[in-house]
């Protein structure tokens, strides 16, 4: 499966950002897809997935309570919208896929080429 991810852009803080990936070559629905997240000179951290199955959704709890996932697999599709955002959410954001529920970066398989959050204070 081939990830495309975008909306990033720069935002002040406190406001709102709606992130897309779309998923091309191959059945959509069959994965678990995740949000994680780069900022610079830090590692890949986990950010939230939803699950193929019943569309629940976890959040790391940094970005609980303001950042929502959600998917529409009639479009290929899953999305990140965040709310209220901080400078510390400054980041390369990415999709990714996995075969199976779980938020380790080393299990999932197929990413996102990553779009660029800026929040300014």
């Amino acid at each position: 499966v081939q990830l495309q991810a975008s909306g990033g852009g720069l935002v002040q803080a406190g406001g709102s950002l709606r992130l897309s990936c779309a998923a091309s070559g191959h059945t959509f629905n069959i994965y678990h897809m995740g949000w994680f997240r780069q900022a610079p000179g830090k590692e890949r951290e986990f950010v939230g997935r939803i699950s193929r199955d019943d569309g629940s959704t976890y959040l790391a709890d940094s970005v609980q309570g303001r950042f929502t996932i959600s998917r529409d697999n009639a479009k290929d599709t899953v999305y990140l919208q965040m709310d209220s955002l901080k400078p510390e959410d400054t980041a390369v954001y990415f999709c990714a896929a996995s075969d199976y529920v779980n938020i380790m970066t080393r299990n999932y398989p197929y990413w996102g080429q990553g779009t660029l959050v800026t929040v300014s204070s």
